[in-house]
C-alpha cells in the first residue's frame, strides 16, 4: 500500500527489451535504498512494482506487458524521471490517501494554464471513469494524491501547489502525454455499491 506521497523523482538510467516484459533500472537516492530489498513492492508513478535485483542504488524492477500498455510506463525512456514511493510501513503517518498501486487507466493532458499565481493542469479520461471522479475528491496522478477540482464532461482540472511540482514530475508534463490514474478505493466501493442497489430495485420493479 502507498500514501500517494511522492519521495523522490528518480532517473530510469536502463530499460532492457525482453520477452514480454521490460526491466527498468531506476536510479534511486541514498535514503530510498536504506534498507531496501529484493521483493519490495516501489511505486513507479504509481504503479506498484517489485525489485527484483540491487546494485549500489539502482534498483530494477520487471515490467509486464500488460502493465506496459494500461499505464504509461510503455512510453517512459531511458532518462526520463519517474514519481518513486517505497511502501507504506506500520505506524506512518498516511499524508494522502491510501492507493493500491494498481493503475485503473490513463488521462490525456489537455491544457495547462500556467502563470505566476497558479499552475493548472486540465486532464481527460474515458467517460466510464467519471463515475469515480468528484470535485473535491481524492485521485491518484502519477503517484500522486491530489485534490481533483472543476468537473466537465469527461474532464476535470488539478491545481497544484509549487511544492508538489517540486518533488514530482508533473511540472515535466506538456499538452499531450499521458498520467496514470488510479481511482479512489473507497470512492469506487460506494459508487458500485449504490448502482448495485439502485439495479436490483429497479429490475425488482413491476412491469
Amino acid at each position: 500500500m502507498f500514501t500517494g506521497i511522492v519521495q523522490a523523482t528518480c532517473e530510469v538510467v536502463n530499460i532492457e527489451n525482453k520477452p514480454g516484459l521490460k526491466t527498468f533500472d531506476i536510479q534511486l537516492t541514498p535514503e530510498l535504498s536504506q534498507n531496501l530489498k529484493i521483493g519490495a513492492s516501489v511505486a513507479n508513478n504509481g504503479v506498484c512494482l517489485t525489485v527484483t535485483q540491487l546494485r549500489d542504488n539502482i534498483a530494477k524492477f520487471d515490467v509486464m506487458e500488460e502493465t506496459l500498455l494500461i499505464t504509461n510506463l510503455g512510453k517512459v525512456k531511458q532518462g526520463d524521471q519517474v514519481n518513486i514511493e517505497r511502501s507504506l510501513t506500520f505506524g506512518s503517518e498516511i499524508g494522502g490517501h491510501v492507493m493500491s498501486g494498481h493503475i485503473h487507466t490513463q488521462a490525456s493532458v489537455v491544457e495547462i494554464s500556467q502563470t505566476a499565481e497558479h499552475y493548472n493542469i486540465l486532464l481527460e479520461v474515458p467517460q466510464k471513469w467519471m463515475d469515480y471522479i468528484f470535485f473535491k475528491g481524492f485521485i491518484g496522478i502519477n503517484g500522486c494524491s491530489l485534490t481533483v477540482g472543476e468537473v466537465k464532461d469527461n474532464q476535470f482540472w488539478l491545481h497544484l501547489i509549487p511544492e508538489t511540482l517540486s518533488i514530482t514530475n508533473i511540472s515535466d508534463l506538456v499538452v499531450g502525454d499521458f498520467v496514470n490514474i488510479e481511482i479512489d478505493s473507497q470512492t469506487q466501493v460506494i459508487v458500485e455499491t449504490v448502482n448495485k442497489i439502485m439495479q436490483r430495485k429497479s429490475s425488482a420493479q413491476p412491469a
